[in-house]
């Protein structure tokens, strides 16, 4: 990694923390780390995104 990945790396996790973290709660470990899984799912694939041309991660890497 780089410092440039730093910022990339704080920006997801402050999404992920702000999408499915803050004020839930989570019943077990586990339960938690699927929510965390189909959240990473759906970022990949279904979350568009404007500096992507309003595609997907998987969507914008399929057509590049």
């Amino acid at each position: 990694g780089n410092c440039h990945d730093n910022s990339v790396m704080e920006n997801f996790f402050g999404l992920l923390k702000q999408e499915i973290y803050y004020g839930h709660t989570f019943n077990s470990y586990d339960e938690l780390k699927q929510t965390i899984k189909q959240w990473i799912h759906y970022y990949n694939t279904k979350r568009v995104k404007k500096k992507l041309g309003w595609l997907s991660p998987i969507e914008y890497r399929n057509f590049t």
